[in-house]
């Protein structure tokens, strides 16, 4: 019988999901950084971030690139995820009688539930800013006007707030598991790390909630 590939034996047992949702998340993380850099060009006029947006696709081998590498860190940051959920599931199918969490944070909690709604969001997303189906008034190449037409709207205000909501709760706690995963949490680290993990997630959250929070009340029009 033949043996089973490095990689067949990585995704197939527990741990070796767990560090490839770390190295995944580690791809997707950096990528959210960049791309509230990016977004926070709003601020600097209609004619900046159109020309960062135009400057992305100069060329379109590059971008296709770091899409297939994101697409595929997603994919599988995404199966993992629930393919893990679903062991723990199954190691525990009956409930507690009386559940308190006590070490748990509300944000690892409710990672299962955060991953979904930012799962869906992202497919709004590029429907809305990307491809355009969603949008009230999509302009190809006229990204400020786009985001002027999607936050235009209570609901695609409402859409993005809440989606970001959820992403720094799971930022949160996803840092925090990188951490562990990397074996650089100690005893004397953890309190340090923990307020780390939970300040960066917000701030990558508020940020992103700034745009659309801005558009509304008139800082960006």
């Amino acid at each position: 019988m033949p043996r089973p590939s490095r990689v067949a034996a990585l995704w197939t047992s527990s741990i070796g999901k767990k560090a490839l949702m770390a190295a995944t998340g580690l791809v997707l993380f950096a990528y959210v950084v960049g791309h509230l850099l990016g977004n926070l060009q709003v601020f600097a006029g209609a004619a900046r971030l159109d020309r960062y947006a135009e400057l992305l696709r100069v060329s379109p081998a590059l971008l296709w690139s770091v899409r297939a590498v994101l697409l595929i860190a997603f994919l599988v940051h995404v199966a993992a995820g629930l393919q893990l959920s679903v062991l723990r599931r199954e190691a525990r199918p009956v409930d507690y009688a009386t559940y308190r969490p006590v070490a748990s944070s509300p944000a690892a909690r409710g990672m299962i539930w955060s991953g979904l709604l930012i799962l869906g969001f992202v497919v709004y997303h590029l429907l809305d800013l990307t491809i355009g189906v969603v949008n009230p008034d999509f302009r190809p190449g006229q990204v400020y006007h786009n985001v002027l037409a999607t936050f235009g709207r209570g609901l695609g205000v409402a859409i993005y707030v809440v989606a970001m909501i959820a992403l720094g709760f799971h930022l949160w706690h996803g840092m925090w598991s990188l951490f562990q995963s990397l074996g650089v949490s100690t005893r004397r680290s953890l309190p340090g790390l923990q307020r780390f993990a939970v300040t960066v997630a917000w701030i990558l959250a508020i940020g992103f909630t700034a745009i659309p929070l801005a558009v509304v009340v008139g800082v960006v029009r």
